[in-house]
C-alpha cells in the first residue's frame, strides 16, 4: 500500500466545527485558559513551534527512523509478483518453451518447469490448468487482511498500545507471518498466512506516519510524511534485486524479507520516541513532557522551567461519533462519499492491476518491477507540482484517462509482440507511463478526498476511500490469474477501469 493512503487527516485535531479556523479560535481559548490556571502551559503544537523548532536535526532523524519501517510494508505487498509469478515450462523431447493452457493437454511425463520445482508457489503445486485461478486467492486474502487489520490497529494506537508499541507488535508479527509462510504445506494454508501477514504488516504504515510527523511543525508535516514514500520505494526496489538472487526458491525469499522487520524491531524502533500527543491523550503528561525536553535538547534548546502542556478538549470523541452519525442523514454528503468510494475502488484497482500484472509483459520480470518502482519518483513530483496549479478535479480525471489509455495500448502491442520483437520495448515503455500515471491518479484522489469534506467528518471519510482502496486491491490478483492466459484482456479491463474512475470523478463537486 502507498504511505499516502494512510489516515493523515488524524495528524490535526477536530473540532465539531466544520471550519479549521473556529477548531483554532477553540484551541486559542483553551489555551488561555490553561494559561490562567497554570502559569504558563501550552499545547503540544506551541512547544514544537515557539520551544524546539518545526523542523530541526532531532525531527529529522526521527522522521526518517521510523519511515524505515515502509520498506517491509512495500516487500510485503508486492513480494507476490516473484513468489506467486508463474515459471516457464518446456517440452522433455524437444526444450521448446510451452506456455498457458497447452500444458493442459500434455502429461506429466512430457514436460517440466525450466527452473525445477521450488521457483514459485504454481510450479511446486502445480497451480495450472482447472487450478489456475488459485493463484489468486492467497494475494486476494492479503488485501482483504490488510483492510481489517488497518481498523484494528487504528484502534490499538490510539487506545490502548500508543504508536510505538503498536509498530513494535506490527513487525514482530509480520516476521511471525513472513517466516511462517515460507514453511506451507499447501495452497490452502499459504492463502491463510498471506491474510494473516497482511492483517499484521497494516498498522506499519499508520503508526509510521503518525510518529514522524507529530513531533515537526505544521508547516513541515506534509514533506515529512514523503519520507515513508521514500521508503516505501527503496522497498520495492529491493524486491528485483532479492527476487533474483532468490529464483530458485520463493521460500528462501519470504525468509530474508522477513528478517528485516524483526532486525529493524530490536535494533533501531527502541531509539523512536513515543508520539508525545498520544502520551498526553492518556493522561502521561510527564512522559510526554519528557520527549519534547528529549527533542528540544538534541536541537540544541531548552524548555521553560515552568512549562506545562494543555489538556485535551474533553468529549471529542462524542462529538466525533455523532458527526458520522449525522453524515448517513445528509444527501449530499452521502452522494458525495459514494462516487469518491467508487472512484478509489477502481483507482486502488488499477494502481495494484498494473503492479501485479508485469508478469503478463513479454518483458524479463525482475526490469519490468524495477522500471515501475522507480517510476514511483517522478508520479510523486509531477503529482507535487500540478497539485499546485490546477484543480484537484480535472488532474484525477486526466491521470485516469492517461493511466487507461496506455493499459489500453498495451493490449494493443501485446497483440504484435511476437511479429514486431521490438514491441516489447515499446509495451514497457507505454506500461512504466501508464503506471506512473495510475500512481498520480492514486495520490491526487487521496488529496482531492481530504478537501472534499468539512474537518469534523474527514476522519471518517477519508477512512472510507481507504476501505474502497484496498477493496479495488483485493480484486486485482484475480485479473492477473485472467492475464496468464489472455494478456491482452487483462489489459483492456484495467485500462477500462481507469477510464470509468476519471468519469465518476466528473460527479464530484
Amino acid at each position: 500500500m502507498k504511505p499516502t493512503e494512510q489516515k493523515t487527516p488524524k495528524l490535526v485535531e477536530t473540532s465539531p466545527n466544520i471550519s479549521t479556523d473556529s477548531s483554532a479560535s477553540e484551541k486559542g481559548e483553551a489555551t488561555s485558559q490553561q494559561q490562567s490556571n497554570n502559569g504558563y502551559a501550552l499545547t503540544v503544537d506551541e512547544v514544537i513551534e515557539q520551544h524546539i523548532g518545526v523542523l530541526g536535526f532531532a525531527q529529522i532523524v526521527h522522521a526518517l527512523l521510523v519511515s524505515i519501517a515502509w520498506t517491509f510494508d512495500a516487500q510485503s505487498t508486492l513480494i507476490s509478483i516473484f513468489s506467486d509469478a508463474k515459471p516457464a515450462a518446456r517440452l522433455l523431447t524437444t526444450g521448446a518453451i510451452v506456455e498457458g493452457s497447452m500444458l493442459c493437454g500434455l502429461s506429466t511425463g512430457e514436460w517440466e518447469w525450466v527452473g525445477g520445482k521450488s521457483d514459485t508457489i504454481i510450479s511446486e503445486w502445480n497451480l495450472i490448468c482447472e487450478h489456475k485461478f488459485l493463484v489468486a486467492l492467497p494475494s486476494t486474502l492479503f488485501f482483504i487482511g490488510s483492510l481489517f487489520g488497518s481498523g484494528v490497529y487504528g484502534y490499538l494506537a490510539d487506545s490502548w498500545f500508543g504508536r510505538k508499541k503498536t509498530l513494535l507488535i506490527s513487525c514482530l508479527l509480520t516476521f511471525v507471518t513472513a517466516l511462517a509462510i515460507s514453511f506451507s504445506p499447501n495452497i490452502w494454508v499459504y492463502a491463510f498466512l498471506r491474510f494473516a501477514n497482511g492483517f499484521f504488516k497494516s498498522g506499519i504504515g499508520s503508526c509510521c506516519i503518525v510518529l514522524a510527523t507529530e513531533v515537526v511543525g505544521k508547516k513541515w508535516r506534509g514533506q515529512v510524511g514523503q519520507f515513508g514514500f521514500f521508503f516505501f520505494t527503496l522497498g520495492f526496489l529491493s524486491l528485483p534485486l532479492m527476487g533474483y538472487l532468490e529464483r530458485k526458491s520463493w521460500r528462501n525469499l519470504y525468509r530474508i524479507t522477513s528478517l528485516l522487520p524483526l532486525g529493524y524491531a530490536v535494533f533501531l524502533l527502541p531509539f523512536a520516541y513515543e508520539s508525545p500527543r498520544w502520551l498526553l491523550v492518556k493522561g502521561r503528561n510527564k512522559e510526554a513532557m519528557v520527549v519534547l525536553k528529549k527533542l528540544a535538547r538534541r536541537n540544541g534548546k531548552q524548555l521553560p522551567a515552568d512549562l506545562s502542556l494543555v489538556d485535551p478538549i474533553q468529549g471529542r470523541d462524542d462529538r466525533a461519533s455523532s458527526s458520522s452519525e449525522k453524515f448517513w442523514r445528509t444527501k449530499w454528503a452521502v452522494k458525495r462519499i459514494v462516487m469518491v468510494m467508487m472512484a478509489g475502488f477502481g483507482t486502488g484497482f488499477v494502481y495494484y492491476g498494473i503492479q501485479l500484472n508485469v508478469e503478463n509483459l513479454n518483458f524479463n520480470l525482475y526490469s519490468t518491477v524495477a522500471v515501475n518502482a522507480l517510476m514511483e519518483f517522478p508520479a510523486v513530483f509531477v503529482g507535487s507540482f500540478l497539485l499546485g496549479v490546477m484543480n484537484r478535479r480535472p488532474l484525477f480525471s486526466i491521470s485516469s484517462y492517461l493511466a487507461g489509455t496506455a493499459c489500453l495500448l498495451c493490449a494493443v502491442l501485446s497483440l504484435h509482440r511476437v511479429v514486431l520483437p521490438a514491441t516489447k520495448w515499446l509495451q514497457l515503455g507505454v506500461e512504466a507511463f501508464g503506471f506512473m500515471a495510475s500512481s498520480t491518479a492514486y495520490d491526487v484522489l487521496y488529496v482531492y478526498g481530504v478537501e472534499l469534506f468539512p474537518t469534523n467528518v474527514r476522519n471518517f471519510a477519508v477512512s472510507l476511500l481507504c476501505q474502497a482502496f484496498m477493496l479495488g486491491a483485493s480484486a486485482a490478483p484475480l485479473l492477473v490469474a485472467l492475464g496468464r492466459e489472455n494478456a491482452m484482456m487483462s489489459f483492456i479491463v484495467i485500462g477500462a477501469a481507469s477510464m470509468l474512475s476519471g468519469v465518476v470523478s466528473l460527479w464530484l463537486k
